[in-house]
């Protein structure tokens, strides 16, 4: 049965709906505790173990481990091969076992069971009066969180998009710079200082949470010749010394009525001729668009970090940042993972600088 051709559920399949969506709430937090007590490495380094030999292992209450591996099990995630033997499904090891690799999920899932959980709980006095608690000035502990679970995005930006485009490698191999755009712990600008090692890079950041925690990183890398994290707008660099500008996961952070001035920021920054390389998210634009595939990564951010204050801009909002800032060129646009956007475009060679 269907009204203006949209599938009408029946009471039991929306019951069953809810009932998957509850099991998916208890999955995330399996994982979480999969990763926090080491369950998921103890199975990545001893393939064929029993419950009771991870137990022992890790000091952990057997009956509890037990639980844990047969609802793992259930979920796919844990295989078995003998009988009480366990092992991790294929790719489990790099997903959830190893924080280093860039599919890694383990603070992306913590971002959820811990932190999107006390921002929820805040939420019912927060719809009464619109207050906003904002990503900035948060714990450490916080913004090492979200740099983890960005961590992908930063590696496949760093490795694969930026060299991509044309003329990127060249300029940085012969001495270019790039600006990393709230760089946060300095994750990126590390990733960035690895891609290109001929290049300068510099962060900003009005967090000075994360600044600190970059500074750190940097000064332990021994890389303060070439890698350098300010906190501060964007205005606090030189105009025109850069070669590309990149954002990741950072344009929907920015208050919409501060946007425009960001942006203009990122172009004043830039050389003529010079990259800004955008790796955000965006919302749909119309109701029905909300329910195309495309659309439910953002949707899902766009309401887990409500009181964050954050607003996921729309394509027709991205497109007039641009315009207004001087990038009046093409803008290449492209899905990226599991809901990401990615922007490249190009300031015109004789660009004024104002």
């Amino acid at each position: 049965m269907s009204t203006n051709n949209v599938h009408v559920l029946s009471a039991d399949q929306q019951v069953a709906r809810i009932f998957e969506w509850r099991r998916g709430f208890n999955a995330m937090h399996l994982i979480d505790l999969g990763v926090r007590l080491g369950l998921f490495q103890a199975l990545a380094e001893t393939p064929d173990a029993s419950a009771d030999a991870i137990a022992e292992r890790l000091g952990l209450h057997a009956p509890y481990v037990a639980t844990w591996c047969i609802t793992a099990y259930s979920l796919g995630l844990v295989e078995s091969e003998k009988t009480g033997r366990l092992r991790l499904a294929p790719h489990i090891d790099t997903i959830l076992a190893n924080a280093g690799h860039p599919r890694y999920l383990g603070s992306y899932v913590r971002l959820g069971t811990e932190f999107a959980t006390e921002d929820f709980r805040g939420c019912v006095a927060a719809f009464r009066t619109g207050d906003t608690v904002p990503y900035q000035g948060r714990s450490e502990d916080f913004t090492e969180t979200v740099t983890g679970s960005t961590q992908g995005l930063h590696v496949v930006t760093a490795r694969k998009i930026l060299p991509e485009l044309p003329g990127v490698k060249a300029l940085m191999d012969a001495g270019g710079a790039i600006l990393d755009v709230g760089c946060g712990t300095g994750n990126f600008l590390l990733q960035l200082a690895k891609a290109f090692p001929g290049g300068r890079c510099v962060g900003v950041d009005i967090d000075p949470v994360g600044i600190a925690v970059a500074k750190r990183r940097i000064a332990a890398a021994d890389l303060g010749d070439r890698v350098a994290a300010i906190e501060g707008p964007i205005a606090s660099v030189q105009p025109a010394t850069f070669d590309i500008v990149v954002m990741v996961e950072v344009l929907h952070e920015i208050e919409p009525a501060v946007r425009p001035r960001v942006v203009s920021e990122c172009a004043q920054a830039l050389r003529p001729g010079g990259w800004l390389v955008i790796v955000d998210e965006t919302y749909p634009s119309t109701l029905e668009q909300a329910r195309q595939p495309e659309y439910q990564f953002p949707l899902q951010t766009g309401f887990e970090e409500l009181l964050w204050g954050n607003v996921v801009p729309t394509r027709e909002e991205q497109e007039q940042l641009l315009r207004e800032a001087g990038f009046t060129g093409p803008v290449d646009r492209s899905l990226l993972g599991e809901g990401f956007t990615l922007l490249t475009t190009r300031l015109p060679d004789q660009h004024l600088q104002t």
